[in-house]
């Protein structure tokens, strides 16, 4: 039996078994359990793929790459380690009495669902089903937001629910018209929805039809991944969800949305033998990195300017992957690594430190150094490493890709480097009152999931220092497929 029916079954079943289980005590160990299948059989798929190259499952539907199997793995990895750190988290929020046993058996039945989602999304070769799974992981993390019943967060669910699901409706459209270019070739029983069908005609389909149909798809899937003018939903999904939420939000779902994206530009570029799929995504990108930054520079609540800093991070992604070329994909794919690790590290030491202060505005957090000094360090050393400081993995990506934009793209390289700058020096400020300020907060009450904020922060800091060789390969090998 494939690998793939293991990676998209797990958490399936988990989702069934925990929304009938889900509110007892030992449910946050049956999460973990599931998410432990799940990055075992991610481990198998990819070891499969390293052996036996990119292959078709279950009558081309399914369709796993060098580009795609390596995001299973991350999500399926940062699941496991997101579900290590809700077993204490969730236990504190329950004890305050924001979770109720309903609320707990929604939160552990959504959680498995949301990571199957995105493995769907990922591994599917239709782009219908792709849609599908990206309207699902929206629904998924509606109910997912909205679980403490609060006004605030009843307020940014339907936020989340209504911008994403005019920007899905947009995609639904492009992919549409997708549909129609493809069709012109490959006829009717050509299966023009398949990727691959359509990759190995791309040079053929029609390309204004592909042009309008990319621009659908930019700004529909551009709306998950918080492109800037579409990103107003991100800030208040981080602030009023669980924080476990926010680390998968921000270190899974916008990598979904971005491989999303990057599907259809290979297609785009085909088509048209041009650089306008490339230079749109060079707008957004930009636009989102400098927005970001002097929003980040203006918030109070700890959790709204790191959904700012995902916002500016997934920008420069995106301004990489539209520069092209090997070297700008490879420092992509490498970014979206290391902000996914680093990101959801951050956001496991917040979910601890505000929990013990009992408020999410930065001004109120002081000590976290006296009230847990593993808190402390590992909140300083993952703001260090999401700022760009040597020797981590985030400073190796982005010297590649500010480098890359120097030579290639020169007139952008000045925005660049003074966002990244403002974003620093504004981040800065803020992190280090609440590292090393005074306090008089007793230190905390349950042992906080340290582990999964040092493994991802190791993790961090090795690819900046050495790339595995067979990561290495993985990288160079999707970078290709990406194309110039």
């Amino acid at each position: 039996m494939h690998a793939l029916f293991f990676v998209l079954g797990v958490p399936l079943l988990g989702g069934a078994v925990l929304s009938g289980v889900g509110h007892r005590d030992v449910a946050r160990n049956i999460n973990v359990v599931f998410s432990l299948a799940t990055f075992l059989a991610a481990c198998v798929l990819a070891a499969q793929i390293i052996s036996d190259g990119p292959t078709l499952v279950w009558r081309d539907q399914f369709f796993v790459d060098p580009l795609n199997v390596f995001f299973v793995t991350l999500t399926a990895f940062v699941g496991l380690t997101t579900a290590i750190f809700s077993r204490p988290y969730m236990r504190v929020e329950q004890d305050k009495g924001k979770m109720t046993p309903p609320r707990m058996r929604l939160y552990h039945g959504m959680y498995q669902l949301f990571i199957f989602t995105m493995l769907l999304a990922l591994t599917t070769n239709n782009l219908g089903i792709l849609w599908v799974a990206m309207e699902a992981a929206t629904l998924t993390t509606v109910l997912l937001v909205s679980v403490y019943r609060t006004a605030a967060s009843l307020e940014a669910a339907w936020k989340y629910f209504i911008l994403c699901g005019v920007g899905i409706a947009q995609a639904l459209f492009g992919t549409v018209l997708l549909y129609m270019a493809g069709d012109k070739v490959l006829g009717a029983e050509g299966a023009s929805l398949l990727w691959t069908n359509l990759e190995a005609v791309k040079s053929q389909l029609d390309p204004a039809i592909v042009t309008l149909a990319f621009a659908f798809l930019l700004i529909g899937y551009g709306t998950k991944v918080g492109l800037v003018p579409l990103h107003s939903w991100l800030p208040d999904a981080h602030a009023e969800g669980p924080t476990p939420v926010s680390a998968v939000l921000s270190g899974l779902l916008l990598n979904v949305a971005m491989y999303a994206v990057l599907r259809c530009k290979v297609l785009t570029d085909g088509a048209l033998q041009g650089p306008l799929a490339g230079q749109l995504m060079m707008g957004f990108g930009l636009l989102s990195v400098v927005v970001a930054t002097f929003f980040i520079a203006r918030q109070k609540d700890v959790k709204r300017m790191f959904s700012y800093s995902s916002i500016e991070h997934m920008g420069l992604i995106t301004f990489a992957f539209g520069m092209g070329g090997p070297v700008a994909n490879f420092a992509g794919l490498l970014h979206m690594t290391v902000h996914s690790l680093v990101k959801s590290a951050i956001f496991f030491t917040v979910g601890h430190a505000t929990q013990k202060a009992g408020t999410q505005v930065m001004s109120e957090i002081r000590g976290l150094i006296k009230v847990n000094p593993m808190v402390g360090w590992g909140l300083m050393m993952g703001v260090m490493a999401i700022l760009g400081m040597p020797p981590f993995g985030v400073f190796a990506s982005e010297f590649l890709i500010l480098t890359t934009a120097m030579r290639a793209q020169p007139w952008a390289a000045p925005f660049l480097f003074i966002a990244l700058g403002v974003a620093f020096s504004a981040m800065l400020i803020r992190v280090l009152p609440m590292v090393f300020g005074e306090t008089d907060l007793k230190p905390l009450d349950h042992p906080p999931a340290l582990v999964p904020v040092f493994v991802h922060l190791g993790l961090a800091l090795m690819l900046g220092l050495y790339i595995p060789p067979y990561l290495n390969d993985w990288f160079v090998q999707a970078a290709k497929m990406l194309g110039n």
